[in-house]
């Protein structure tokens, strides 16, 4: 299945919003766009992971080109993230 670029745009945005979130609920200020929309998708894949393992439906799905994206368990997902990197990191921020 293809991705107009309207669509992928789309969520791309959606992806850095809910890593801008995530991020924010971990108590990080560092990174810019970037690092939020990187945060976004690896939310999206640990989030859903994680509620599969605990059994937990998905609340907030949205469906872009026909492609779901789990907003909830992305913002969950990336905070969980962020909030694994600060215990590891020495670099507290």
């Amino acid at each position: 299945m293809t991705m107009t670029l309207p669509a992928l745009l789309l969520l791309v945005v959606i992806a850095a919003v809910c890593g801008a979130i995530g991020k924010a609920i971990a108590g990080s200020a560092r990174g810019g766009l970037v690092v939020s929309t990187a945060l976004g998708f690896i939310g999206a894949l640990l989030g859903p992971w994680v509620a599969r393992a605990l059994k937990l439906p998905e609340p907030f799905t949205v469906v872009i080109g026909g492609h779901p994206f789990p907003v909830l368990w992305s913002i969950i997902g990336a905070a969980l993230f962020v909030a694994i990197i600060h215990l590891v990191s020495r670099r507290r921020y």
